[in-house]
């Protein structure tokens, strides 16, 4: 068992300068683009009891708002109302956010500090189908970089010869009829999850 870093660097080894070198404290015209171009981001929150936290957020490619050099603007979308990031949030400010742009190798991450924010007026850019979202995070950028492509080619991601159909796993009312209610009817909670979604119903 490796328990300190001077065990793990004996294993690893250090990082080159030319990579350290890449972790800037803004962002710039050669890595704004990596947010412009992306429709989904992960994002990572610590909990006040120690727990961790990792949500997707997608939307058209720049729902990102990119405000300055230092500060990006995360709508929050309609979801089931946990408000896991959120909470975390209130209580620890740190954020930790992964973009990804399908097709591309390289994920651009961000690391900072958010607070939560109602503001009409700023929370105006992020319209999407009429709606403008109430609450947004604004996230400062405290660390931006690229990263390289080697897990995206391992995975073969974007490959869709390697895509996997849905009905291979377990769908999301049988999860929920096994952990939460026992008397669920299947079938008739998927397809009325089916026709909201196909109405875009409370995706804004």
């Amino acid at each position: 068992m490796i328990t300190d870093e001077a065990g793990l660097r004996a294993v690893i080894g250090e990082p080159i300068p030319l990579v350290t070198g890449k972790i800037a404290p803004r962002l710039n015209e050669l890595t704004r683009p990596f947010i412009e171009r992306s429709p989904f981001v992960c994002v990572a929150t610590a909990s006040p009891d120690g727990g961790l936290d990792v949500s997707p957020r997608g939307d058209p490619a720049g729902f990102v708002r990119i405000l300055d050099d230092r500060r990006l603007l995360l709508p929050d979308r309609p979801g089931n109302k946990i408000a896991d990031t959120l909470t975390n949030l209130l209580a620890d400010p740190r954020i930790a956010l992964l973009f990804l742009i399908p097709g591309v190798g390289d994920s651009f991450r961000v690391n900072g500090t958010a607070t939560i924010v109602d503001d009409p007026e700023l929370l105006a850019s992020c319209e999407v189908d009429g709606r403008v979202p109430k609450l947004g995070i604004l996230v400062t950028v405290e660390e931006a970089y690229t990263q390289c492509s080697k897990a995206l080619i391992r995975s073969d991601l974007w490959n869709p010869e390697r895509h996997i159909d849905r009905s291979e796993l377990p769908s999301g009312g049988e999860i929920l009829k096994r952990l939460s209610d026992p008397t669920l009817d299947v079938d008739e909670y998927e397809k009325e999850r089916a026709a909201r979604y196909a109405r875009r119903e409370g995706l804004y």
